[in-house]
């Protein structure tokens, strides 16, 4: 019993420490790729054993990074949607995308150096991103706030631009004007009340 008390609390600490070295990582790489891991260690506040009981190598900090990002992203459309009325959730998502957009646009050289196992992780955290858009797409259709019929495929083509104005300095007015205008054309041609539109009647034979 005093065995599993004394275990809890070391693993909460090992749990900080990932989270805090994940965290400061992807601040550092996003900067620059070529960050030294000891300066990436010495600013998470770990030794360096610790950090390399986490994370071997380069290319295995680098994934997790991007995972790690991802899986955040994702999780935190059910936290919006929990506290935010469905549109001002999915409104929120969207600002919260960009700013991954703007992470990956400064890790982009240190994941295609990281070239083992970067198509899994990529495709899981795309995965993960699709299944929460679509949460929010439905939350909002059901909510009447958005049109009726939107995937979660057509609201990843809408904000692909995204990509290309992320890693672009003094993007923010513009990714805001822009996500602001596909609110906006999510919202066309929502039906109050969460009711679909009535289907237009057949011609007459």
């Amino acid at each position: 019993m005093d065995d599993k008390k004394a275990s809890a609390p070391q693993r909460s600490d090992a749990l900080r420490n990932r989270r805090r070295i994940l965290e400061v990582a992807l601040a550092e790489l996003t900067r620059s790729d070529q960050v030294p891991l000891s300066a990436i260690a010495r600013k998470a506040g770990v030794g360096q054993g610790t950090f390399y009981r986490n994370f071997p190598s380069r290319e295995a900090l680098v994934l997790e990074v991007y995972r790690y990002e991802a899986q955040q992203v994702a999780e935190s459309a059910d936290q919006l949607l929990a506290t935010r009325e469905p549109d001002r959730a999915l409104r929120e998502w969207m600002d919260r995308l960009a700013r991954f957009a703007a992470a990956k646009a400064g890790l982009a050289d240190a994941i295609r150096q990281a070239t083992s196992g970067a198509g899994e992780v990529k495709e899981q955290g795309y995965a993960a991103m699709t299944a929460a858009a679509e949460r929010l797409l439905r939350a909002c259709e059901e909510a009447g706030a958005v049109r009726p019929g939107l995937t979660a495929e057509d609201f990843f083509l809408l904000i692909a631009g995204l990509w290309q104005l992320a890693g672009q300095e003094n993007a923010q007015p513009q990714l805001t004007r822009l996500l602001d205008l596909i609110m906006d054309g999510l919202r066309a041609g929502a039906a109050a009340g969460g009711t679909a539109p009535s289907a237009p009647a057949a011609p007459a034979s």
